[in-house]
C-alpha cells in the first residue's frame, strides 16, 4: 500500500506539502498541488483519515437530519447536498427524524457523536429540544427549508451569489430556505383572474414556518384580488397526503363549496386528488386546483398541474456552501438565505393548454413577485 512518503517522492516535494494538499492545511502554488494529486492518483494512494482528523480535528462528513423517506421533496434537496458535500471533499452521513422532535433529537444527538464537521437540519414544527442541544455543544448547523427563527433585516454583506439574501435568522444559527409567501400569494391571484371567487387552502402541519408563510401568502393573494378572507375555506391537511384527502372532502362537503383549491405541497396534493376523484369532481371543470411543489410526474396528470417549483437541489447546494462558510469562519453572524420560485403555468387551474417553449420539459414557468432582478 503507497504511503504518503511514496507520494512525496514521486511529486517531488516535502511530506508536509502532501499533507497540505490533502487536508487543505495551507495554500500550495496550483502546479505543486496538481503534481501531489497526479501522484496520489498514480500510485492509487487512499488517505488515513482516522489519523487526518487527529490531525485536523476534522472529519470532513456533515450530518443531514431530513425527512427524505417520508417527504418525496426532500430526496431532490439530499440529492443537491450530496453533490455539494462530494464536490467539496466532504462525506454525508444521513438521518430520518420523520417529523417527530423525539426521533429528531435523537438522530441529531448520534450525528453529532459520530465527529461530524456541522449539520443540516430540517427542523420540526417544535424544534425547541433540539435547538437547546445545538448549542449546548456549539454545533455548527445550518436550518433548511423550514426557519426556526424570524429572518430580519439585511445586516452583513449578502455574499451567497445572485438570489441569496443575508439578514438575522435564528440567534447563532444560519438558513437557508425558499420563497414561500409571494408564491403562494401567485396562484391566488393567478385563480383570482380566471374568475374564482372561493379560493380554498389546504395547508400544512402548524407550527412549520412554511406553513405560516404558505397560509400568510393565501390571505396577502386574497387581499390583493378584492377578495374576503372566510376560516372555512383555509383547512389544515398537515403536510401529508392522508390529511389532505380528509381536508378536502371537508371543503367539498360545505354549503358554499370552493371553485378552486391550492394545495401547499406535493404529498397533499396527491391527497387532494384522491378526495377530488372520490367525490367525482372534475378538474378543472368542476373545481380548478393549483399546487405548492412541482414534482417530476406533474407534468404527467391530466390535466397537467399548474404549480410553484422550488430550486430544491439549490437550496441542498446552498445549504452545504453556507454551513463550509460556517466552519471556515465560526464567529461570522448568522445569515437567513432566500432562493426564488418558478411559476409553472399549465392546465390543471383551467388555463388552456399553451404550446411549450424551445427546450422546454412540456410547461411554461415565469417568475414569481420574489424572482424578479434575481437568479439562482
Amino acid at each position: 500500500m503507497a504511503t504518503m512518503a511514496d507520494v512525496a517522492r514521486s511529486a517531488g516535494v516535502s511530506v508536509a506539502t502532501v499533507s497540505h494538499v490533502l487536508n487543505g492545511t495551507r495554500p500550495v502554488l496550483p502546479h505543486t498541488r496538481q503534481a501531489v494529486l497526479d501522484a496520489v492518483d498514480a500510485l492509487g494512494y487512499t488517505p488515513n483519515t482516522l489519523a487526518r482528523s487527529l490531525v485536523t480535528s476534522r472529519t470532513r462528513s456533515i450530518g443531514l437530519a431530513v425527512s427524505a423517506i417520508s417527504n418525496p421533496y426532500f430526496t431532490e434537496i439530499l440529492q443537491g447536498v450530496e453533490a455539494a458535500a462530494l464536490e467539496a471533499g466532504y462525506s454525508l452521513l444521513i438521518a430520518d427524524p420523520h417529523d417527530d422532535p423525539r426521533h429528531e433529537r435523537k438522530v441529531v444527538r448520534l450525528l453529532h457523536e459520530r465527529r461530524v464537521d456541522g449539520l443540516i437540519v430540517a427542523p420540526s414544527a417544535e424544534p425547541g429540544e433540539l435547538l437547546g442541544y445545538l448549542r449546548r455543544h456549539a454545533v455548527p448547523t445550518v436550518f433548511l427549508d423550514r426557519l426556526v427563527g424570524p429572518s430580519g433585516p439585511e445586516d452583513v454583506p449578502p455574499d451567497d451569489g445572485p438570489g441569496g439574501a443575508a439578514g438575522l435568522g435564528a440567534p447563532g444559527f444560519d438558513q437557508v430556505c425558499a420563497e414561500s409567501a409571494a408564491p403562494t400569494a401567485r396562484l391566488v391571484t393567478h385563480l383570482a383572474e380566471l374568475g374564482h371567487r372561493r379560493i380554498a387552502l389546504v395547508a400544512g402541519l402548524p407550527g412549520l414556518s412554511t406553513t405560516d408563510e404558505r397560509i400568510s401568502g393565501y390571505r396577502e393573494g386574497l387581499a390583493a384580488a378584492g377578495l374576503a378572507y372566510d376560516d372555512a375555506l383555509l383547512v389544515s391537511g398537515h403536510s401529508e397526503s392522508a390529511g389532505a384527502e380528509r381536508a378536502t372532502a371537508a371543503l367539498l362537503g360545505l354549503p358554499e363549496p370552493p371553485t378552486a383549491l391550492v394545495t401547499a405541497n406535493n404529498a397533499m396534493t396527491i391527497g387532494a386528488l384522491r378526495a377530488l376523484r372520490r367525490h367525482g369532481r372534475s378538474v378543472p371543470d368542476d373545481i380548478a386546483l393549483c399546487c405548492f411543489d412541482d414534482f417530476a410526474w406533474a407534468d404527467l396528470f391530466s390535466p397537467r398541474l399548474t404549480a410553484i417549483a422550488q430550486p430544491s437541489r439549490e437550496l441542498g447546494a446552498r445549504a452545504v456552501r453556507v454551513l463550509l462558510d460556517r466552519l471556515a469562519e465560526p464567529d461570522r453572524p448568522a445569515r437567513t438565505v432566500r432562493l426564488p420560485c418558478t411559476f409553472v403555468h399549465r392546465t390543471s387551474c383551467g388555463c388552456p393548454e399553451e404550446p411549450a417553449p424551445a427546450g422546454a420539459a412540456g410547461h411554461t414557468p415565469s417568475p414569481t413577485p420574489s424572482e424578479k432582478g434575481t437568479a439562482t
